[in-house]
């Protein structure tokens, strides 16, 4: 009995596998393509003026927006607040907005334990949705 292994004349079976590697190449080349192709296209932005309407769906809802400063005051909404009032507005953003977010910006030298103050002000009144505002540098 011959062994299929061996060379010479022999003619070699039918092709029983199939090598996907080559595939798995060609599709993560794509997907880093498509991975910083995406963050230009999301950097760019258009501006458009938008036509405008007597009647339409109601706005989309603004965040709240508390900045930190280096001194440790706080501004709501770009107006001076006073910290103990935080809370209270606060609330009455919640109970006028069940989804309300917030958006807080700090100094660069605003201590650390203010920033967080705000976030847990903002936790304690039923607000989870928050992001932190940044530069970003290049």
């Amino acid at each position: 009995m011959a062994s299929s292994l061996g060379g010479g004349g022999k003619r070699r079976g039918g092709i029983t596998g199939i090598n996907v590697t080559p595939m798995v190449d060609v599709v993560l080349v794509l997907l880093v393509i498509m991975m910083v192709s995406a963050v230009y296209i999301v950097s760019q932005a258009l501006k458009v003026e938008l036509p405008k309407t007597a009647s339409s769906d109601e706005p989309a809802n603004t965040p709240l927006v508390v900045t930190v400063m280096k001194d440790g005051s706080y501004l709501f909404n770009q107006k001076p607040i006073e910290e103990s009032q935080l809370s209270g507005t606060f609330a009455k953003a919640k109970k006028e907005n069940k989804d309300a977010s917030l958006v807080l910006t700090a100094d660069r030298e605003a201590f650390h334990g203010d920033v967080v103050h705000v976030i847990d002000l903002a936790k304690v009144e039923g607000i989870t949705k928050f992001a932190i505002t940044v530069d970003r540098s290049k």
